[in-house]
């Protein structure tokens, strides 16, 4: 995608977000998202801090090790470095505001802020969407046609891939933010939720225009349902093409090359289903709160555990990685 088209959507965006502003008596939102907790908040702070740096900790440690392990220089943890990139930034736009929040008496967003902060976190989540549709790409060519996978699988190719999934996350998020505070917010500021979703932010405005909501909701199905949908007509031809190997353990080694990333792909496209494509009228406050906590806080901290410190080839890689950093060859 073309640098200056970037340059121009921010254009559009910033155009957006000044006339939203000049439209609302609202000047910063106020999270309510853990109100109900008032004695726990300390408690959920350590909590919290602990699973966050034992993310940053665990996802440096998987890029580190690719970068440095030539043995790793493969198409499948190419994009495993980017997912733990991608997700290292996902987690780093929520968790640090909301573990301020935890300690502060008065836990507020300024209305640009709040918009920032959608739009990187949609951008950062839509594109981590495409890339687990990438990734099961991957899985199909390496499984299907293992003969020519480095062929197909180029770098070209996989920096493409990471680019489409990029643009289209890119897209999404812009257009769904700028529809969201393009509404007039003269009401209530209190965001009941520890961060600016579509949902919460949507209650608050004063008036909802059908157009923007049915909008949103498509981008969201476009989101979630056309990445989804790539992903299983890869596995109905992978599993076709697993029933066909003749020894069981020749059928388990190439399913277990696949189980991290189903794993991750049922838990990512559940929390993001029950989220953003159920009807409105079910939306509760505290349902969405904790399901947010289990994608935001839980989910990153298990997504390295399931598909590399689980997996023999990247443990090996981490030991060598350390031996030649502890005990360098002179």
């Amino acid at each position: 995608m073309d640098p200056r088209l970037y340059i121009c959507l921010w254009c559009f965006l910033a155009v957006l977000f000044m006339e939203g502003i000049n439209e609302t008596a609202v000047r910063e939102f106020v999270f309510l998202g853990f109100s109900s907790l008032a004695e726990l908040q300390r408690l959920l702070f350590v909590v919290f801090l602990l699973l966050y740096l034992f993310t940053l900790g665990t996802n440096a440690l998987i890029i580190s090790t690719i970068v440095l392990d030539r043995a790793l220089h493969t198409p499948m943890y190419f994009f495993l470095a980017v997912l733990s990139c991608s997700e290292t930034c996902y987690t780093f736009v929520i968790v640090p505001k909301m573990l301020v929040d935890l300690l502060a008496q008065r836990k507020t967003i300024s209305f640009l802020g709040c918009a920032i902060q959608m739009f990187t976190f949609l951008f950062l989540g839509c594109s981590h969407s495409f890339l687990l549709a990438a990734m099961g790409y991957d899985r199909y060519v390496a499984i299907c046609n293992p003969l020519r996978y480095t062929v197909v699988m180029g770098h070209g190719v996989c920096v493409g891939l990471v680019g489409v999934a990029c643009a289209c996350g890119f897209t999404v998020s812009l257009v769904t933010t700028s529809l969201v505070f393009h509404l007039p917010f003269h009401s209530s500021n209190q965001l009941h939720h520890f961060f600016c979703d579509i949902s919460p932010v949507l209650k608050l405005a004063s008036h909802r225009s059908r157009l923007s909501q049915i909008v949103i909701f498509l981008l969201g199905v476009f989101v979630l349902v056309i990445p989804l949908l790539l992903i299983l007509v890869s596995y109905i031809r992978i599993i076709s093409a697993i029933l066909k190997i003749p020894s069981s353990v020749g059928r388990y080694k190439a399913f277990s090359t696949c189980a991290s990333h189903l794993i991750v792909v049922i838990v990512h496209y559940g929390c993001a289903s029950f989220i953003y494509l159920r009807p409105k009228s079910n939306y509760s406050s505290s349902q969405d709160t904790l399901i947010s906590v289990s994608y935001t806080i839980f989910t990153p901290v298990f997504n390295p555990m399931i598909y590399s410190l689980r997996n023999k080839e990247f443990k090996s890689a981490l030991r060598r990685t350390i031996g030649q950093t502890s005990f360098p060859v002179n």
